[in-house]
């Protein structure tokens, strides 16, 4: 009630209402008339708003069994609009809906969990949507708006979870229901959508015109309109009294496509480092818009920031912005969904402190660009380099980018990558690790692609055209979704039956392959070894690279052999909710309670064992043992050198 801006006008009845609980939990009203109401009785379903004055912060009314009677709200008149009229000579009893809402669980521990995962991944799609808001413009003139459009930013936050319906799609080309994990909490401490109510708040006067303030314009920054300059940017940011909700929209149009490719390199302002052009351009101007929210509304809560695509990059460049902020001190958390690389090492350098989760969908294309050779004008794109492959062997999902020229310093990736591979295993049997692989092999390889030619210094730019057959692994509703959801079901599975992350036969079959893989490495290696003095030297810095990714998958498989060995936890799955073990309980429960998420998708499963699986190890595989992988490559390391 106290706040600066937008004061709440609560009443006692409100806070009554907050503490009461549904009958039923789906928060749907009663039926059936109490038995001890008698039938000279009246009976009403009624709603706080109906009884107070002011209503602009307060859910939209929903359907009950039991309306207050036609005839008596006109006999009440010019009153008719608020309070009930109670007959006289009869008991009346009103029962009053309780005011609670849903929100979206996100856990505010800095370390990765599997809930966080996919909960900010439905709510970077989500940014994609419109705001919703009804009427459409500025300045509104109407006396109040609604957020009837589904779906929308405003529908998710300012209508159904706040009168308490569970919302699964957050795309209108989804079809498949995805629901959140979602917690009962008071009205109050919801993810909030500030009232609009131009007699009570002389912010919302339509009179100020195009400064007018509404909850479109406090919430939702649209920097998309037609018929004028705009970086084409899109973001919505809510909050309540512990976190802060900033989602950004990531490629949607041509405009992004432009600002994707705008790669050359500029200072970063706000701190150290250079940042890709398009980029920062778009970030500065959400930088502007969030920060103008958080000087109203942020007093000290987590900062949750995620992106997808583009909207990564940006995200990115956005945290640090506010890390920089002189004179105030975010506490920023930030997941992003298929990023394209976003700055330069100086400037990630710089950024080391920002905990950033960066997930990466088996073969997407775009976390490979810009390449460390796109620090240059458009112009240049054209010129390129004749690419050579080596095989992989079938069942490991990978992207190839190509081998860099390391002229100047390169774009560099941020965060901790969170890779999701599938492994297939043949005959029907397909799981996925979800893991953090060092190698670009892993990383950026569709088929295990390395380039070992070059022409005029610069990997081949029709390569990577021609590998935009996989963009579908890019999209959020088709991909990435569907991913988060197999990880975080996986993350369960093994958490209720006390396994690894990554089972036995999953190491085996991914270290073979990965293996062979640095077989082929080397190959290129020594034959580029065994040609004349001119073309080694022209081929030094490939050379170099293939010697470096040689010794990258070493380190990857020592990172993955863990993971076949530790248990999951609670935190690794629900973050800082696992130890509020009864309040958890009730969410998964109310999360089960959807036949979709008991339906069976192999991606989600741990893989059970067959015979056939096990015909490349044995108990004395020195595949099983880490101290043997990192001899037996190491030699092979050294050899090299």
């Amino acid at each position: 009630m106290g706040r600066e801006h937008y004061p709440l006008p609560i009443t006692e009845l409100q806070v009554r209402a907050e503490q009461t609980r549904y009958f039923k939990k789906d928060g749907s009203r009663t039926h059936v008339k109490p038995l001890s109401i008698s039938g000279t009785d009246e009976y009403c379903q009624v709603e706080v708003r109906q009884l107070v004055k002011h209503v602009s912060h307060l859910p939209p009314k929903v359907q009950c069994h039991f309306p207050l009677n036609v005839a008596d709200r006109r006999l009440m008149g010019r009153f008719g609009t608020q309070g009930v009229c109670i007959a006289p000579q009869r008991l009346t009893v009103l029962e009053v809906r309780p005011l609670r809402a849903l929100r979206p669980l996100l856990s505010t521990t800095p370390e990765f969990c599997a809930l966080n995962l996919y909960q900010l991944a439905l709510m970077a799609t989500l940014s994609y949507c419109p705001f919703g808001q009804e009427p459409d413009e500025q300045p509104v003139t109407t006396p109040r708006v609604s957020f009837k459009h589904e779906p929308s930013v405003g529908n998710w936050f300012g209508d159904k979870l706040a009168a308490f319906m569970e919302n699964w799609q957050v795309n209108p080309e989804q079809t498949q229901p995805y629901y959140p994990f979602y917690e009962e909490v008071p009205y109050s401490e919801r993810l909030e959508i500030v009232p609009f109510d131009p007699a009570l708040y002389p912010p919302n006067n339509p009179l100020l015109g195009p400064i007018q303030e509404n909850p479109a314009s406090i919430h939702f920054l649209d920097d998309t309109q037609e018929g004028r300059e705009g970086t084409d940017t899109q973001a919505f940011v809510t909050h309540n009294h512990s976190i802060i909700l900033i989602a950004v929209r990531g490629t949607s149009a041509a405009p992004d496509f432009l600002r994707d490719a705008d790669a050359l390199q500029v200072p970063f302002e706000e701190g150290e480092g250079k940042v890709h052009r398009g980029f920062y351009e778009a970030a500065k101007v959400a930088s502007t818009f969030i920060l103008k929210y958080l000087d109203r509304f942020h007093t000290g809560q987590k900062v949750l920031i995620c992106g997808h695509s583009l909207g990564g990059a940006i995200a990115l460049l956005l945290s640090q912005m506010l890390l920089c902020r002189k004179g105030f001190d975010y506490d920023v958390l930030l997941y992003t969904y298929g990023a394209p690389r976003a700055a330069d090492a100086t400037f990630i350098n710089a950024a080391a402190s920002l905990v950033h989760h960066r997930m990466v969908n088996h073969n997407d294309p775009i976390p490979s660009v810009p390449a460390t050779w796109m620090n240059t004008k458009s112009a240049v794109y054209g010129s390129g380099a004749v690419l050579a492959f080596a095989n992989a062997p079938a069942g490991l999902s990978l992207f190839a980018a190509g081998l860099a020229n390391l002229t100047g310093e390169p774009y560099q990736h941020h965060g901790t990558l969170r890779h999701f591979m599938p492994v297939d295993f043949g005959q029907g049997t397909v799981s996925h690790i979800m893991w953090q692989p060092l190698c670009d092999t892993a990383v950026q390889h569709a088929v295990c692609s390395v380039a070992v030619g070059y022409k005029d210094g610069l990997p081949e730019r029709g390569t990577f055209l021609r590998q935009l057959f996989d963009m579908a692994q890019h999209y959020m509703v088709d991909s990435y979704i569907p991913r988060c959801w197999a990880a975080l079901k996986r993350y369960m599975e093994a958490l209720e039956t006390q396994n690894p992350l990554v089972t036995r036969v999953e190491y085996t079959f991914v270290s073979r392959g990965l293996e062979q893989i640095q077989r082929d490495l080397r190959a290129a290696f020594k034959d580029s070894q065994n040609r004349p003095d001119k073309y080694r030297e022209a081929h030094k810095d490939m050379n170099l690279r293939l010697i470096k990714e040689v010794e990258n998958i070493t380190h990857t498989v020592k990172r993955l052999y863990p993971l076949s060995l530790k248990p999951v936890t609670g935190a690794d799955v629900y973050g800082h909710f696992a130890e509020q073990p009864e309040h958890l309980n009730e969410c998964v429960e109310r999360w089960l309670a959807h036949t979709e998420n008991h339906r069976t998708e192999q991606l989600a499963m741990l893989p059970e064992p067959r015979k056939e699986m096990f015909r490349f190890s044995s108990l004395k595989d020195p595949l099983l043992n880490a101290e043997t992988i990192t001899g037996c490559f190491t030699g092979d390391i050294l050899d090299l050198g």
